[in-house]
């Protein structure tokens, strides 16, 4: 559940199915992906039930996605202010000159400077901070009430990422935009986010506010995942905490619980069956066969 104006994070290691629930989201899947069951409420309706018609309207004037990577994200071959103008007038009623004056907005709101000369240049001119930004402003440029940044700094250092997790909470609050970050980065995360998703192999395994997930967690998982985060008192010669072992196979999952061949904790249970859902109260939930 995601509210107005808030970020959601979700976290979970590479493979463990952050990416697949945004693209089942937008309905952007691999041909060979479908959503078999399950719904996706938008304001109450189903979209897994629209037409390619309301997908299409959907995309980008409700819910749009910003990508990981900006370079593969923007066509090489038309200007920045063609690719801000195209979906611009794809979803809004703006055309001609409207349209370039409100891409050029865009750009000065995610603090693109010297707007009016950037609209005329191509991807490859501009640095991965500004085609990132140019990315978020394509995102906004609909004014979409959902917004899905998946893992948008990736490639990106870290002081360029700073400021464009920055610029998209600023903006989230702004405009009352909702935002649905993708990451792996447990610290961004503590840093943005009002609740928190930690999935593994395929499935949320804990959700709650930021609180519930760094001081209160109640998955093996979501504690693995902290313990393996080096903090300021790390000495230099401490060795790294990891997780053992690899995700489990999706093309033939384990009848218990996903993570039980990693957890220390693993009990007789967690390799027969399936934990369910624990509420834990004030919408904290987790996954686990120790909290029965």
């Amino acid at each position: 559940n995601l509210d107005e104006g808030k970020i959601l994070g979700i976290v979970g290691e590479s493979g463990s199915g952050k990416s697949v629930t945004a693209y089942s989201i937008m309905q952007i899947l691999e041909k060979n992906g479908s959503i078999k069951k399950g719904q996706v409420l938008y304001k109450g309706q189903d979209i897994t039930k629209y037409s390619e018609k309301q997908m299409r309207d959907f995309r980008g004037k409700c819910c749009s996605i910003i990508f990981q990577d900006p370079m593969t994200s923007l066509n090489p071959v038309f200007t920045i202010g063609n690719q801000l103008k195209e979906a611009i007038e794809l979803h809004t009623e703006r055309r001609g000159k409207e349209a370039m004056a409100r891409a050029i907005e865009m750009l000065t709101l995610v603090g693109v400077n010297e707007p009016e000369k950037r609209v005329k240049q191509y991807p490859y001119e501009l640095s991965g901070g500004m085609r990132q930004r140019i990315c978020i402003a394509m995102g906004l440029a609909c004014s979409p009430k959902l917004i899905i940044a998946d893992e948008p700094t990736t490639a990106l250092d870290v002081t360029i990422q700073a400021q464009i997790m920055k610029l998209l909470a600023e903006l989230g609050k702004e405009t009352k935009t909702a935002v649905i970050l993708i990451t792996h980065d447990l610290g961004v995360v503590a840093n943005l986010a009002d609740r928190v998703s930690v999935m593994y192999a395929g499935k949320v395994v804990e959700e709650g506010t930021v609180g519930d997930i760094f001081y209160r967690y109640a998955h093996p998982y979501t504690e693995a995942l902290l313990k393996s985060l080096p903090t300021v008192d790390t000495k230099k010669d401490e060795e790294l905490v990891s997780i053992p072992g690899t995700p489990p196979d999706l093309y033939a999952p384990p009848q218990g619980c996903a993570f039980a061949s990693r957890c220390e904790k693993c009990m007789k249970i967690c390799k027969k069956n399936q934990p369910p859902v624990f509420d834990l109260g004030e919408g904290h939930k987790a996954s686990c066969w120790r909290l029965h």
